[in-house]
Parts: structure tokens; sequence; C-alpha cells
């Protein structure tokens, strides 16, 4: 396919959430037949909190292939599990304590050392190993959710990080310095863009400009980056986020 994004405005964040949670099931059930499981990577972030709650209620809950998903985390602070601020705290309460995926089948970023480096290069190699790949090749998700920083941020990949340049590692330590927790690991663009589905999920008037930015601009902002190369890019919005698209 092109590099060009699907853009799927919804009335409001309780719509987008609903139909995010749709799209991963589909998926996860297309992955399935195809091929005999499902790889997820999960986002951060206020807006994909209302999408795992939907996706871990009826009826959308009872059509998932549980027993045949992967799930992985796109980015994530260096925090114990249980910290406010961890990524994998907020899919735990929201979805994962709530359905039947197998706890092996759940890798988490982190441990609770929160070794950046240590845990950046021991996430690669967890990705080597659950993908069964041959060194220096790279893992294809059947579905990456991502999320959108005001700044144009996307997973931790923050503008002027080093991370962006990023050509041969799958996972990389960084330091967000304007950020609240600096200490990050993130996939990096090599895998965002082998990605057979990456959607982006976006709510809230106050993102309005950074979609437009990246969406009709032509920034090299680094949500702008991601551009699956055999894959499909969506952008699901709320009419509040997509108010400067136009028409």
């Amino acid at each position: 396919m092109s590099d060009a994004a699907c853009v799927t405005v919804l009335d409001n964040a309780t719509a987008l959430a609903t139909a995010a949670a749709q799209a991963i099931a589909a998926i996860a059930t297309e992955s399935v037949d195809a091929h005999g499981r499902f790889t997820l990577a999960l986002s951060g972030g206020a807006t994909p909190r209302e999408t795992y709650m939907y996706l871990a209620q009826s009826p959308i809950a009872d059509v998932m292939p549980w027993d045949r998903t992967f799930v992985f985390f796109g980015d994530e602070r260096c925090v114990p599990p249980d910290h406010p601020e961890s990524n994998f705290r907020l899919a735990q309460e929201t979805l994962l304590s709530k359905v039947p995926v197998p706890a092996e089948q759940v890798f988490r970023m982190v441990d609770d050392r929160c070794d950046a480096d240590a845990a950046a290069t021991a996430y690669g190699r967890r990705l080597s190993e659950v993908f069964g790949l041959r060194r220096g090749a790279l893992p294809r998700f059947d579905l990456i959710l991502l999320g959108l920083g005001i700044d144009g941020h996307t997973g931790s990949l923050f503008p002027g990080s080093p991370a962006l340049k990023e050509v041969f590692r799958p996972v990389v330590a960084v330091h967000a310095a304007a950020a609240a927790i600096p200490e990050r690991i993130t996939l990096t663009y090599p895998v965002l863009n082998n990605a057979a589905n990456v959607l982006f999920l976006v709510s809230g008037i106050e993102k309005a400009r950074v979609v437009r930015a990246v969406l009709k601009d032509g920034t090299l902002l680094p949500a702008g980056m991601v551009r699956p190369r055999d894959g499909h890019l969506t952008w699901m919005l709320d009419r509040p986020a997509a108010a400067q698209l136009g028409g």
C-alpha cells in the first residue's frame, strides 16, 4: 500500500473508543485466521484507557481470541508496574486483569529495577524470542496502537531525540528531558514501520493543532514519521481532535 493514512472521525471520545475496540477485535480475528495468533502492542495515555475498557466488556470481549493474543507495549516509563504513570498498570487495571489472556503472553517492558538501557536490550531479545526472528530481523506486529502528544511525539519518540534516527535496534532507552518521568524505553521506527497495522487514537480539542500538523502539513514531527511500508496506517479521531482538518 502507499503510506497515505486512513482517517476516521468519530463524534466524541466514547464513539472513538467503541470504534477502536471493534477495530482491534476485527484485526485480532483476521490475524488468528491468517497465522494462528494476534500480536498487539499497547499504548499508554488517556485516550486508550476508554478503548481498553470497551475491549474488556461484552460484546467485544466475547469475540476476542484471548488465548491466541500476545500483548506487548509500545513504550514505557522507568517506573515500577504499580506506579500511577506505568503504562503496564493502565493496561492491567482497565483490560488485562479483566480478560482471559494468559499471563505468560503478556510482556512488560521494564522490571522493578528500572534500568532503561538493560530493559531495552532485554525487550529486544524478548521480541526476537517470541517472534522467532533470525539475527537482525524485525518483528512484524499485527497491530501497534499509538497516541499523539501535543508536541507531536508518539510512543516515547520525542522531537529532537536521538531515538528518531535509530535504524537497527528495535527497542531503545530514551531520556525525555521535558517529561515528568524522563527515563523511558520505546519501540523504534524500524518496528513501527514494519507493522501490519498501526492505529493512532487521538481525542480532545487540545490535539487539533498537532493533528493538522501531522496529517495536513507534511511535517516531520515524530508521529508523522510513522509510515508502515507494507501495512495499514489508520488515524481514529474524535471530532474535537479533527477540528482543524477542514472538509
